[in-house]
């Protein structure tokens, strides 16, 4: 074969996921067919990353939005280097196999984030871009850029229908996020078709008028105009890009090409067969000649790349030692040396002191506990900063230019604020937090979901819990929410019933490094619990008991957040005879040892009573069927709380009533 072209290059691309789409027979080979040449310039000219090291922290961040398109970034990355055989390609969407059907950042080396739920990758995008230049401001110093690279993102019609992608675009904007570079798929294509019928937006214009720099009217297939777009936006240095390729879905294919018959399932043999004389491609399926493997230059100039960054941070760590030390532990995402400590003797204090606050007002005390000693915390709430109480004395907005930069006011954009914390957590160096009302956590979780999938180490708050919202009405009390919440596999949610449980929850949810943590706090102050040092330890087990009866208990009452307080009341009028266990978490209490679960919940003890201001149904996983739960399987009512919780039965004598009458 004579040196191959840059259409020779891309052709490998558009081969190796028509090859796979059609051995696996299900696939998406429309998409990596027409964004093969765009593919081909970034990665061979522009991406700076070392496929030997996928972990480089420097190196550029490639998200794909458009994930339903997976064959092209596994081309890309198998031809490029990585750890991802000929082999891996072929046994596309097969069980276990490191290429699934859309990208996931657990499973395949070189895939930052997972996509497929269109729209989330682009602002998981925005989240890293905000990441680079947070980091940037903070570390970097005259002669020292060791914080410096690329995001760089492409995404389709789909992306831009979703709500999601105006949100973090017109953040995107808002923050001036230079190295930020979007590529649009504009190829008029959907699975119902030509989006001409439900797609008209004026997408240029409308990323103009979000502050972002776009490169109109580019041919998707020539590769110099895509070289040359790319310039322009290298070039921009106080805005992100938008640059928007036109492009044919299902390119080199003689009869699908720029039809919707080529988005979502195979070619077929004798279509395959066509593309190949069609563009001149005469090898078997899943052969890629040396040449063309030679014409992907990627590993050797990746390595290249990051020894030259290896040698600057040597410079600079002689320079600067302690940021560079600061810089490295970040990266690594350890935790501050002594901070587990602090935060121990800071909820010994607070058992000690014993507040009773809102736990909304517990949760900022912790922040303001918890975040001096933790410059990588970073939060922000979707406009109810002064309601969720996620604002510290050293809070300072991440619109200035501020090395310490650390809080996002990001305006009523739940879905975009949870997707972009997955991003800052999923870049690294952060620790992020965001917050709304519990009953918005509709809004955002999709992006939960996404974090528990991914592993995303990212905090979500909630207050407003329950009912005990008030005058606000059925439209604002969560009922729901704390049940749908918990049936996220891998994501721990808190509900604490004091200010010590509430910073043990923040404690946790620093700490644990393997996925997100929800925590949900109260509107209304809660009486705080005595404890003993030992009953403290256990809170960190997700249930303990608060309250032992004298003996084996023949009764006992299970409660969350503010229902603990009535429980412990309950329990004084029935007798010595009762236990209360608090379970501010259920999944991390799940995860005990059978025997300490066992020695919280007897399974002898079948008299069990459940209190939570929430729908009843979770519950009976405890309370068994001879038990009874205490909820709400209504929506609420717009009146004061103290008025709400005995209308609804939250109420001494209904606790008192339904452990009675188990008998």
């Amino acid at each position: 074969m004579p040196t191959p072209t840059r259409r020779d290059l891309a052709n490998a691309i558009r081969f190796l996921a028509i090859d796979a789409v059609q051995a696996a027979n299900s696939g998406h080979p429309g998409m990596p067919m027409g964004m093969a040449d765009i593919a081909e310039v970034l990665w061979n000219d522009y991406l700076s990353h070392n496929p030997a090291n996928p972990g480089w922290f420097n190196r550029d961040r490639f998200i794909l939005s458009n994930g339903h398109g997976s064959m092209l970034q596994y081309a890309l990355l198998h031809l490029s280097g990585y750890n991802l055989s000929i082999d891996d390609l072929k046994n596309f969407r097969q069980l276990e196999s490191k290429t699934p059907g859309h990208p996931e950042n657990f499973m395949t080396p070189g895939v930052e984030t997972t996509t497929g739920p269109l729209g989330q990758g682009f602002a998981n995008a925005v989240g890293m871009a905000l990441a680079e230049k947070l980091l940037a401001q903070r570390f970097n110093r005259p002669g020292h850029e060791v914080v410096d690279h690329r995001t760089w993102v492409f995404m389709g019609d789909g992306c831009l229908m979703e709500g999601i992608s105006h949100e973090a675009a017109s953040l995107a904007g808002t923050w001036g996020l230079n190295k930020l570079v979007a590529f649009w798929d504009d190829n008029h294509i959907s699975i119902d078709g030509n989006v001409a019928g439900w797609f008209t937006d004026d997408t240029p214009a409308r990323f103009e008028a979000y502050g972002w720099n776009v490169v109109r009217g580019v041919d998707g297939h020539d590769s110099d105009a895509i070289k040359a777009a790319i310039e322009q936006a290298i070039a921009c240095n106080d805005k992100p890009t938008l640059v928007c390729c036109r492009t044919t879905i299902g390119y080199g294919s003689p009869n699908k090409a720029g039809k919707e018959s080529s988005h979502g399932a195979p070619l077929g043999l004798e279509e395959i067969t066509a593309c190949r004389t069609g563009l001149c491609w005469d090898h078997e399926p899943f052969h890629i000649p040396q040449e063309v493997y030679d014409g992907w230059r990627v590993g050797d100039a990746g390595a290249a790349r990051e020894d030259e960054w290896k040698r600057a941070f040597d410079a600079y760590a002689a320079a600067f030692p302690e940021e560079a030390a600061e810089l490295v532990r970040r990266a690594q995402g350890q935790l501050p040396e002594g901070f587990s400590a602090a935060a121990d003797a800071y909820i010994a204090k607070l058992q000690a002191d014993g507040p009773t606050v809102a736990s909304r007002k517990a949760s900022q005390m912790a922040i303001e506990a918890f975040a001096p000693l933790l410059p990588e915390l970073v939060g922000g709430s979707a406009d109810l900063a002064h309601s969720n109480l996620t604002l510290w004395s050293g809070s300072k907005s991440v619109t200035l230019e501020d090395r310490d930069a650390n809080y996002i006011y990001y305006g009523v954009r739940e879905f975009a604020m949870t997707a972009i914390g997955n991003g800052l957590s999923l870049h690294g160096g952060f620790v992020p937090y965001d917050a709304t009302f519990l009953v918005f956590s509709d809004y955002a979780r999709n992006a939960v979901r996404m974090s528990a999938l991914m592993g995303a180490h990212a905090i979500h708050v909630y207050t407003h819990d329950s009912i005990g919202l008030g005058e606000d009405g059925p439209t604002h009390q969560p009922i729901e929410h704390m049940a749908s919440l918990r049936y996220i596999p891998h994501n721990d949610v808190w509900r604490p019933c004091d200010a010590v449980e509430s910073a043990v929850s923040w404690k946790a949810a620093i700490e644990r490094r393997d996925g997100p943590s929800c925590l949900v706090f109260s509107r209304q102050n809660l009486d705080h619990q005595q404890r003993s040092d030992a009953q403290v330890a256990d809170i960190a087990r997700g249930g303990y008991v608060l309250k032992d009866s004298k003996g084996e208990p023949e009764t006992i009452l299970i409660a969350t957040g503010s229902e603990v307080g009535l429980a412990m009341q309950a329990a004084a009028a029935l007798g010595d005879n009762v236990r209360v266990v608090s379970m501010p978490s259920t999944d991390v209490f799940d995860r005990q040892p059978a025997d300490y679960r066992d020695s919280v919940l007897p399974r002898a003890c079948r008299k069990r009573v459940a209190i939570e201001a929430g729908v009843s149904d979770f519950w009976r996983k405890y309370v068994g069927l001879d038990g009874v739960v205490v909820g709400i399987d209504t929506f609420g009512a717009s009146a004061p709380a103290g008025k709400l919780f005995p209308h609804f039965g939250f109420t001494v004598e209904r606790v008192v009533e339904a452990a009675s009458a188990l008998g």
